[in-house]
């Protein structure tokens, strides 16, 4: 599995720390210190950007309002189910984002992208599933795939000739062991993660307001 890339905000510069008779040399310090500075500081951005994410999906943690009916808002009672099966959490479109995010924190998210990929498969016009299961095949299944998956080379020898003759079912093999894999793998570790613990929280919190 491939590390994917996490966005980092751009950190404002610093005052330099040294002082030099030289104000292009104090410039060109101040740089290499903030460079420094911003390779030792990744690791802990994810978890911003993430809770800058989930706030942004969630207006009333920021502004206070309390939990309303509308389906754009997220209730903690809603991600409390999340914790009762995977089923669950991929049924929600939130769930699907937020676990989504965590697995690209643990470098797997071809995972639910290759899951939602065969759902969304599922749906497609007859006419349209011969250049669909070849796409998904070449991103996801394919032995030199950009995000390739983790399944067995019988799965995967048997994908291969189900697409050929495409039906809306020919990826379904492969998703159910990708599916497992999430169950017993990530899932699990996702529900005692901070990206769900604090989400929780937060919205347990809220509720009381």
């Amino acid at each position: 599995m491939r590390a994917a890339a996490i966005s980092t905000p751009k950190l404002d510069k610093m005052p330099g720390m040294f002082f030099s008779a030289n104000p292009k040399e104090l410039k060109g310090t101040a740089h290499s210190l903030l460079d420094d500075k911003m390779q030792k500081r990744r690791p802990k951005t994810f978890g911003m950007d993430m809770k800058a994410y989930l706030r942004s999906m969630i207006p009333h943690l920021e502004s206070g309002m309390k939990s309303s009916k509308s389906k754009d808002i997220l209730s903690a009672a809603e991600v409390m189910q999340w914790s009762l099966s995977l089923e669950k959490l991929l049924a929600n479109q939130t769930g699907q984002k937020v676990f989504g995010s965590f697995l690209k924190s643990e470098f797997s998210e071809e995972n639910i992208e290759f899951w939602l990929a065969c759902e969304d498969y599922k749906k497609t016009e007859s006419d349209l599933l011969p250049c669909k299961a070849e796409e998904i095949y070449k991103v996801f299944v394919h032995s030199d795939a950009a995000k390739q998956i983790n399944i067995d080379f019988r799965t995967r020898e048997s994908t291969a000739k189900k697409i050929k003759a495409p039906t809306p079912t020919c990826f379904d093999e492969a998703q159910k062991v990708i599916y497992t894999l999430m169950e017993k793998d990530s899932y699990p570790r996702f529900l005692k993660s901070d990206i769900y613990l604090n989400l929780l929280n937060d919205l347990q919190a809220n509720s009381l307001k």
